[in-house]
C-alpha cells in the first residue's frame, strides 16, 4: 500500500509540473509574440476583435512562413541608387503629393524584394514577412500603400510619407536589424544625405497642408 501511494504522489506530481510547464510555455509564447511584434501584436489582436489566441495563431504563423528567411545584402551601387529615388520623390512632394506617394510605394515594394522578402505583387505577404523582421516599422508601409490606392488630402499623404520612412532606413541600411528593435536603426551615409536634402521641403508645403502642431522630431518629408 504504501508503495502504491509514493507511486500516485510521484504521478500527481509529474502530472502538476507537466501542466504548469505547459501553461508558462504558452504564457511565454505569448510574451515573446508580444515583444518580437509590439504595435503589430495589438493590431492583431483588434483584427481578430480582442481574440488574443486566434491574434496570437496569426502571428506564430507568420513567424512559421517567414522566420527563417535571410535579408539578401544590397551593392553599395543599389542602395544609392534606392536612396538617390527615394530623395528624388521627397523633392517632386510639394507639386505632385499624390503621384510621389504612389512611386515611393512602388520603390519600396522593388526594395523589399531585392532584400529578400516576398515579391510586392503580393502586399500582404510582403507586409506580414517585414513584418516578422521589421515589425516596429511595418505601419508606415501600410499607410503609404493604402494612401497610393486610394487618394488622400495632401495632409494625410505626407504622414503616410513620414511613416513610411523608417521602414526604407531599415530596408537601405548596411546592418541587420534586430527584429525586437523599438527604433530605426542609425541612417546610413546614404540615408544622412536623404534627411539633409529633405529638411527643407515642409517649408515649401502650403500653409493648409501643414501640421496644426510641431512635428515630432524627423518628421519632415
Amino acid at each position: 500500500m504504501i508503495t502504491v501511494a509514493i507511486i500516485a504522489v510521484l504521478v500527481m506530481g509529474l502530472a502538476t509540473l507537466l501542466y504548469t510547464g505547459r501553461g508558462r510555455a504558452r504564457g511565454s509564447g505569448g510574451r515573446g509574440l508580444k515583444g518580437r511584434f509590439g504595435p503589430e501584436y495589438e493590431r492583431a489582436v483588434a483584427r481578430q476583435n480582442g481574440d488574443v489566441r486566434a491574434a496570437e495563431r496569426e502571428l506564430g504563423e507568420r513567424v512559421r512562413r517567414h522566420g527563417s528567411l535571410r535579408e539578401q545584402p544590397l551593392p553599395p551601387e543599389i542602395r544609392e541608387q534606392y536612396v538617390a529615388q527615394w530623395v528624388a520623390a521627397q523633392e517632386q512632394f510639394a507639386d505632385s503629393p499624390q503621384k510621389v506617394v504612389i512611386e515611393a510605394d512602388a520603390l519600396l515594394a522593388r526594395l523589399a524584394t531585392d532584400r529578400g522578402f516576398p515579391d510586392g505583387e503580393q502586399f500582404e505577404e510582403q507586409l506580414a514577412a517585414l513584418s516578422v523582421h521589421h515589425a516596429y516599422f511595418v505601419q508606415g508601409y501600410r499607410s503609404m500603400h493604402a494612401a497610393a490606392r486610394d487618394p488622400s488630402g495632401t495632409e494625410e499623404v505626407r504622414e503616410a510619407m513620414v511613416e513610411s520612412r523608417s521602414l526604407f532606413q531599415a530596408l537601405v541600411a548596411e546592418q541587420q536589424v534586430d527584429p525586437d528593435r523599438r527604433r530605426p536603426p542609425s541612417p546610413s551615409a546614404f540615408g544622412r544625405l536623404a534627411r539633409r536634402r529633405s529638411a527643407s521641403l515642409l517649408a515649401r508645403l502650403p500653409r493648409t497642408a501643414r501640421r496644426p502642431h510641431p512635428p515630432h522630431q524627423g518628421e519632415t518629408v
